[in-house]
């Protein structure tokens, strides 16, 4: 592909009130005006460049979303308080009582429980099938069908949603197609794939340091205005908003993102075809065996690779635990939820970050007991991790030691 998303975000410049490299934080709650009608005009939404009120927005936040919309291809973007903060106001914007969506099956845990039990409340229902059989999404799609909703590359099975063919599907039941791009930052840009909006968690790999909770929708400035309208939108009055010293924190470290996103593919993709030469059932989409190899490929931005995110089942959730202690326990990584940070992170997602998902949906979609979810970190030596890890795996008869 041709797009080249850490030129767009490389190429903007922003500088500080006093010359600075980086931009000044606005570190203000409410502006102040120079007379009463601008402030009228700013509240109409028609003042450029003027800012009343940091729930609407602030110039930290929208550096930020400049950013983001140059990396992801979008007209624009909205900064928000978390992932969820993102999601939520985006389905809420796009469906009234009585409409539907049609989901994949395997999202994440929150993004899953919004649609299973938050949003039937108001009347909207959710189909939940797998994204990666085009027929079956299609014969899902009602005539109450709104929208079209998928990850990039599904959170825990790394299953990967052929976004030109849902974007077809999109337009041709006059649908909007929502992608969820936290796995993939850089490596896919869904928007240039057909995607009607692009949204992330930015707590991920974005930011990349486990300090921070974001969110962000890029798409077309009518949706993104629609989303912050004084009256009826739902990103502006259900008030998910990020704040400016998050948003100058996030902005900086994006300019190591494609380093970062470079290393983190590298070390996982490593770590997949050793582990699966070992005779480990594992997942990623950068190996032969996994059934959307090909695709990825066809989708990939050059450079990037393949992410971060790799999955291996031994066996059992007690087997599955005490792996993951032993590990911690030798320096590998942390037993802990999320995912982009510096060190490896692993969790049994089966009962953490998919717990909202029952237990016989979990068996339904391939989600077992023994799974364990990696994000691979930035070590500078891989083969060390991997010969402690196989270590471990060894010492607790994962592995068998003539495997070793």
């Amino acid at each position: 592909m041709s797009f080249k998303p850490a030129n767009n975000i490389q190429d903007l410049q922003y500088f500080g009130e006093f010359g600075g490299v980086n931009p000044s934080i606005s570190d203000s709650s409410t502006y102040t005006f120079l007379s009463a009608k601008t402030m009228f005009d700013t509240f109409e939404g028609n003042a450029d460049g003027c800012y009343l009120y940091s729930r609407h927005t602030s110039p930290s936040n929208l550096y930020l979303g400049e950013a983001l919309a140059a990396m992801e291809g979008t007209e624009t973007a909205n900064v928000s308080a978390s992932g969820m903060g993102a999601i939520t106001p985006v389905l809420l914007q796009l469906c009234q009582s009585g409409d539907h969506i049609v989901s994949s099956r395997t999202i994440y845990g929150g993004t899953y429980a919004f649609l299973k039990n938050f949003t039937p409340r108001l009347n909207i229902a959710t189909s939940f099938v797998d994204i990666t059989k085009l027929d079956v999404v299609e014969a899902a799609i009602t005539k109450n069908t709104k929208v079209l909703y998928c990850e990039s590359v599904s959170n825990p099975l790394l299953e990967v949603a052929d976004i030109a063919g849902l974007s077809k599907l999109a337009k041709q039941y006059n649908l909007k197609l929502v992608v969820d791009n936290t796995f993939s930052p850089l490596s896919i840009s869904p928007a240039k794939l057909g995607a009607d909006i692009v949204v992330h968690s930015l707590t991920k790999f974005i930011n990349g340091s486990s300090d921070t909770v974001g969110g962000v929708v890029c798409g077309t400035q009518e949706f993104i205005d629609a989303l912050r309208n004084v009256n009826d939108g739902a990103s502006m009055l259900l008030g998910s908003t990020m704040d400016s010293l998050r948003s100058a924190s996030v902005l900086k470290n994006m300019r190591t993102l494609h380093i970062r996103m470079k290393q983190h593919s590298k070390n996982a993709h490593y770590l997949a075809e050793k582990f699966e030469n070992d005779g480990l059932k594992t997942v990623y989409p950068g190996l032969a065996s996994h059934p959307s190899h090909e695709l990825f490929k066809s989708m990939m931005n050059d450079n990037y690779g393949f992410g971060g995110m790799l999955t291996i089942d031994v066996g059992s959730l007690e087997k599955a635990n005490e792996l993951m202690e032993l590990m911690q326990e030798r320096n590998l990584g942390y037993l802990a939820v999320s995912l982009g940070f510096y060190k490896t992170l692993f969790s049994a997602p089966g009962t953490s970050t998919s717990s909202e998902i029952p237990e016989e949906e979990q068996a339904e979609m391939g989600l077992s007991d023994g799974l364990i979810r990696f994000s691979i970190g930035l070590d500078e030596d891989i083969e060390r991790t991997y010969n402690m890890m196989k270590e471990c795996m060894v010492e607790l008869n994962i592995l068998q030691p003539e495997l070793v």
